[in-house]
Protein backbone atom coordinates (compact mmCIF):
# COMPACT_ATOMS: atom_id res chain seq x y z
CA UNK A 1 0.00 0.00 0.00
CA UNK A 2 0.87 3.27 -0.66
CA UNK A 3 1.50 6.01 1.94
CA UNK A 4 2.05 9.72 2.37
CA UNK A 5 4.08 10.94 5.65
CA UNK A 6 3.56 14.45 6.06
CA UNK A 7 5.63 16.41 8.96
CA UNK A 8 7.97 18.97 9.30
CA UNK A 9 10.38 16.72 11.48
CA UNK A 10 12.66 15.30 9.03
CA UNK A 11 13.92 13.21 11.84
CA UNK A 12 10.37 12.01 12.37
CA UNK A 13 9.62 11.29 9.07
CA UNK A 14 12.41 9.28 7.92
CA UNK A 15 11.98 7.39 11.12
CA UNK A 16 8.34 6.31 10.57
CA UNK A 17 9.13 6.11 6.70
CA UNK A 18 11.76 3.38 7.42
CA UNK A 19 9.55 1.75 9.67
CA UNK A 20 6.78 1.63 7.21
CA UNK A 21 9.27 0.64 4.09
CA UNK A 22 10.54 -2.48 6.16
CA UNK A 23 6.68 -3.73 6.59
CA UNK A 24 6.47 -3.65 2.97
CA UNK A 25 4.66 0.23 2.40
CA UNK A 26 5.88 2.56 -0.35
CA UNK A 27 6.30 5.54 1.48
CA UNK A 28 6.52 9.22 0.15
CA UNK A 29 7.34 12.28 2.27
CA UNK A 30 6.04 16.03 2.31
CA UNK A 31 7.81 18.30 4.77
CA UNK A 32 5.00 21.12 4.45
CA UNK A 33 1.76 21.45 4.10
CA UNK A 34 1.45 22.99 0.76
CA UNK A 35 3.80 20.53 -1.20
CA UNK A 36 1.82 17.81 0.67
CA UNK A 37 -1.82 19.07 -0.78
CA UNK A 38 -0.20 19.44 -4.08
CA UNK A 39 1.09 15.60 -3.77
CA UNK A 40 -2.49 14.80 -2.40
CA UNK A 41 -4.63 16.11 -5.07
CA UNK A 42 -2.49 14.55 -8.13
CA UNK A 43 -0.94 11.40 -6.95
CA UNK A 44 -2.86 8.24 -5.70
CA UNK A 45 -2.49 7.35 -1.85
CA UNK A 46 -3.81 4.42 0.32
CA UNK A 47 -3.41 6.20 3.29
CA UNK A 48 -2.04 9.83 4.93
CA UNK A 49 -0.26 10.26 8.17
CA UNK A 50 -0.81 13.70 8.96
CA UNK A 51 0.97 16.14 11.01
CA UNK A 52 -1.57 19.06 12.89
CA UNK A 53 1.59 21.44 13.10
CA UNK A 54 2.70 22.59 9.42
CA UNK A 55 4.52 25.33 7.68
CA UNK A 56 2.86 26.54 4.38
CA UNK A 57 -0.66 25.29 5.10
CA UNK A 58 -1.59 23.45 8.73
CA UNK A 59 -3.08 19.73 8.57
CA UNK A 60 -6.12 21.33 9.09
CA UNK A 61 -5.94 23.27 6.08
CA UNK A 62 -4.69 20.06 3.98
CA UNK A 63 -7.30 18.25 5.25
CA UNK A 64 -10.13 20.38 4.48
CA UNK A 65 -8.98 21.05 0.97
CA UNK A 66 -8.43 17.31 0.07
CA UNK A 67 -12.50 16.52 1.68
CA UNK A 68 -12.97 19.33 -0.51
CA UNK A 69 -11.76 18.03 -3.27
CA UNK A 70 -14.03 14.75 -3.03
CA UNK A 71 -10.43 12.74 -2.11
CA UNK A 72 -11.74 10.09 0.91
CA UNK A 73 -8.46 8.38 1.81
CA UNK A 74 -7.93 7.72 5.15
CA UNK A 75 -6.33 10.37 7.20
CA UNK A 76 -4.41 9.89 10.40
CA UNK A 77 -3.28 12.84 11.99
CA UNK A 78 -0.38 12.97 14.40
CA UNK A 79 -0.58 15.86 16.96
CA UNK A 80 0.84 17.00 20.20
CA UNK A 81 -1.54 18.61 21.03
CA UNK A 82 -3.93 16.28 23.02
CA UNK A 83 -6.99 18.46 23.65
CA UNK A 84 -10.32 17.59 22.99
CA UNK A 85 -11.17 20.89 21.07
CA UNK A 86 -8.46 19.85 18.43
CA UNK A 87 -9.74 16.44 18.20
CA UNK A 88 -13.32 17.39 17.46
CA UNK A 89 -12.34 20.08 14.61
CA UNK A 90 -10.03 16.85 13.36
CA UNK A 91 -12.76 14.20 13.02
CA UNK A 92 -15.61 17.03 12.05
CA UNK A 93 -12.90 17.78 8.90
CA UNK A 94 -13.02 14.44 7.60
CA UNK A 95 -9.89 12.82 9.89
CA UNK A 96 -10.13 9.17 10.27
CA UNK A 97 -8.03 8.66 13.50
CA UNK A 98 -5.52 10.55 15.92
CA UNK A 99 -2.56 9.67 17.01
CA UNK A 100 -0.48 11.61 20.14
CA UNK A 101 3.11 12.38 19.94
CA UNK A 102 4.89 10.75 21.13
CA UNK A 103 3.92 7.22 19.84
CA UNK A 104 4.99 4.02 19.45
CA UNK A 105 6.00 2.40 16.24
CA UNK A 106 3.93 -0.33 16.66
CA UNK A 107 0.48 1.80 17.63
CA UNK A 108 1.42 3.62 14.51
CA UNK A 109 1.80 0.35 12.05
CA UNK A 110 -1.38 -1.19 14.22
CA UNK A 111 -3.41 2.00 13.36
CA UNK A 112 -2.39 2.35 10.18
CA UNK A 113 -3.50 -1.25 9.79
CA UNK A 114 -7.30 -0.80 11.08
CA UNK A 115 -7.49 2.04 8.41
CA UNK A 116 -6.23 -0.05 5.40
CA UNK A 117 -8.72 -2.72 6.40
CA UNK A 118 -11.92 -0.49 7.15
CA UNK A 119 -11.13 1.31 3.82
CA UNK A 120 -11.63 -2.00 1.96
CA UNK A 121 -14.27 -3.14 3.96
CA UNK A 122 -11.67 -6.02 5.70
CA UNK A 123 -12.58 -6.60 9.19
CA UNK A 124 -9.88 -9.72 8.95
CA UNK A 125 -6.82 -9.09 8.52
CA UNK A 126 -6.32 -11.83 6.01
CA UNK A 127 -6.43 -11.36 2.54
CA UNK A 128 -7.11 -14.90 0.45
CA UNK A 129 -8.09 -16.38 -2.83
CA UNK A 130 -7.64 -20.52 -2.88
CA UNK A 131 -5.17 -21.52 -1.21
CA UNK A 132 -3.13 -18.24 -1.11
CA UNK A 133 -3.34 -16.51 2.55
CA UNK A 134 -1.40 -12.73 2.90
CA UNK A 135 -1.38 -11.53 5.98
CA UNK A 136 -1.57 -7.94 6.26
CA UNK A 137 -0.45 -8.07 10.18
CA UNK A 138 3.05 -10.37 9.66
CA UNK A 139 3.24 -9.23 6.09
CA UNK A 140 3.78 -13.38 5.27
CA UNK A 141 2.45 -15.08 2.55
CA UNK A 142 1.32 -18.78 2.70
CA UNK A 143 0.19 -21.27 -0.10
CA UNK A 144 -1.63 -24.29 1.23
CA UNK A 145 -0.17 -23.22 4.99
CA UNK A 146 3.37 -23.27 3.44
CA UNK A 147 5.14 -19.87 3.69
CA UNK A 148 6.04 -18.40 0.49
CA UNK A 149 9.47 -16.37 0.17
CA UNK A 150 8.62 -13.40 -1.72
CA UNK A 151 10.49 -10.05 -2.22
CA UNK A 152 9.23 -7.01 -0.49
CA UNK A 153 7.95 -6.03 -3.83
CA UNK A 154 6.71 -8.61 -5.42
CA UNK A 155 4.78 -8.95 -1.45
CA UNK A 156 3.36 -5.69 -2.72
CA UNK A 157 2.05 -6.90 -6.17
CA UNK A 158 0.72 -9.48 -4.50
CA UNK A 159 -1.39 -7.71 -1.88
CA UNK A 160 -2.93 -4.63 -4.15
CA UNK A 161 -4.18 -7.33 -6.65
CA UNK A 162 -5.56 -8.80 -3.49
CA UNK A 163 -6.91 -5.72 -2.33
CA UNK A 164 -8.31 -5.26 -5.76
CA UNK A 165 -9.88 -8.94 -6.11
CA UNK A 166 -12.30 -9.53 -9.06
CA UNK A 167 -11.15 -5.70 -10.79
CA UNK A 168 -8.66 -5.22 -12.89
CA UNK A 169 -5.82 -3.09 -12.48
CA UNK A 170 -3.74 -1.35 -15.02
CA UNK A 171 0.29 -1.58 -15.16
CA UNK A 172 0.08 2.36 -14.39
CA UNK A 173 -1.95 2.00 -11.54
CA UNK A 174 0.06 -1.06 -10.33
CA UNK A 175 2.94 0.62 -10.75
CA UNK A 176 2.53 4.27 -8.81
CA UNK A 177 1.12 2.18 -6.38
CA UNK A 178 4.30 -0.10 -5.81
CA UNK A 179 7.00 1.67 -7.02
CA UNK A 180 6.12 5.54 -5.97
CA UNK A 181 8.80 7.44 -6.48
CA UNK A 182 10.87 5.19 -8.13
CA UNK A 183 8.35 4.50 -10.84
CA UNK A 184 9.94 4.73 -14.54
CA UNK A 185 7.97 4.49 -17.31
CA UNK A 186 10.06 2.97 -19.88
CA UNK A 187 11.15 0.63 -18.06
CA UNK A 188 8.66 -0.39 -15.50
CA UNK A 189 5.86 -2.27 -17.67
CA UNK A 190 8.56 -4.97 -18.13
CA UNK A 191 9.54 -4.98 -14.19
CA UNK A 192 6.12 -5.89 -13.73
CA UNK A 193 5.39 -8.42 -15.90
CA UNK A 194 9.05 -10.08 -14.45
CA UNK A 195 7.23 -9.78 -10.87
CA UNK A 196 4.32 -11.15 -12.57
CA UNK A 197 5.88 -14.37 -13.52
CA UNK A 198 7.68 -14.85 -10.48
CA UNK A 199 5.03 -14.58 -8.43
CA UNK A 200 3.29 -17.20 -10.60
CA UNK A 201 6.28 -19.31 -10.60
CA UNK A 202 6.25 -18.84 -6.42
CA UNK A 203 2.09 -19.78 -6.04
CA UNK A 204 1.91 -22.80 -8.57
CA UNK A 205 -0.21 -20.52 -10.92
CA UNK A 206 2.24 -20.86 -13.54
CA UNK A 207 -1.13 -20.91 -15.99
CA UNK A 208 -2.73 -17.70 -14.67
CA UNK A 209 -5.76 -18.90 -13.38
CA UNK A 210 -5.34 -16.81 -10.58
CA UNK A 211 -3.21 -13.84 -11.59
CA UNK A 212 -5.20 -13.33 -14.90
CA UNK A 213 -3.57 -10.86 -17.12
CA UNK A 214 -5.84 -8.45 -18.94
CA UNK A 215 -4.53 -7.96 -22.20
CA UNK A 216 -4.57 -3.93 -23.05
CA UNK A 217 -4.86 -3.01 -19.14
CA UNK A 218 -2.38 -4.95 -17.20
CA UNK A 219 -3.36 -7.75 -14.55
CA UNK A 220 -6.35 -9.00 -12.12
CA UNK A 221 -6.78 -11.54 -9.23
CA UNK A 222 -9.47 -13.58 -9.90
CA UNK A 223 -11.21 -15.64 -6.85
CA UNK A 224 -13.16 -18.41 -8.83
CA UNK A 225 -16.51 -16.84 -7.38
CA UNK A 226 -16.93 -13.37 -9.66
Amino acid sequence: MRVLIVDDEPELAAQIAQTLRQQRYTVEIAGDGAAAAELICTEPYDLIVLDIMLPEKDGFAVLAELRAEGIATPVLMLTAKGEVANRVKGLDLGADDYLHKPFSMAELLARIRALLRRSHDKASPYLAVGSIRLDTNTRGVTLDNEPVVLTPKEFSVLEFLLYNCNRAVSRFNLAEHVWGEAFDPFTMSNNIDVHIKNLRKKLDDQAGRIIVTVRGVGYMIRDGQA
